[in-house]
């Protein structure tokens, strides 16, 4: 099975911050104002960025196995326009993990900042739905073989977790 490298598989995705998307929030005269967000609709576009470069790393079906962890660091507004940057860090034998970086753009300003981040756990199926082998990941720039290392001790303390 051949090896891919990161940048292969890599997605970076762009959504404009919507009005349904939001939380509701309400004003001091009792009006209904878009609020920010809401994390749950952040996390689907990660976890379907997410699984889109594991389908183009492995080229089979695969499920999220888990996400370690979410962090928003910064709330996201209705109108500006959420940037998702993601690509697999780490294969093991059957599963994968994947990294993402939510960037956002105020489009009047066109000032950027992180949002959020987080890493998803794939896992590759065959056509009976059984854990099948992935390609092996190849890291090619010295930031890549650090978030593949990186990603190496989060699957351990995962492993640790599990049993």
């Amino acid at each position: 099975m051949d090896g891919k490298t990161p940048s292969e598989t890599a997605i970076t995705t762009y959504q404009l911050m919507m009005p349904g998307q939001s939380n509701p929030s309400w004003s001091e005269d009792g009006t209904l104002e878009l609020g920010s967000i809401n994390g749950g609709a952040i996390l689907n576009l990660i976890d379907n960025v997410a699984g889109l470069v594991a389908l183009r790393h492995c080229r089979t079906k695969v499920v999220t196995a888990s996400i370690d962890r979410m962090s928003f660091l910064n709330p996201v507004h209705v109108g500006e326009l959420l940037i998702i940057k993601s690509s697999v860090n780490y294969t093991g034998r059957t599963s994968l993990e994947v990294g993402v970086r939510v960037d956002v753009e105020n489009l009047t300003t066109g000032s950027q900042h992180q949002t959020g981040s987080a890493y998803l756990t794939f896992v590759a199926l065959d056509k009976q739905n059984k854990p099948m082998a992935v390609p092996p990941l190849i890291p090619e720039t010295p930031e890549e073989k650090n978030r593949f290392d990186q990603a190496k001790i989060r699957r351990a303390e995962r492993m640790k977790n599990i049993s």
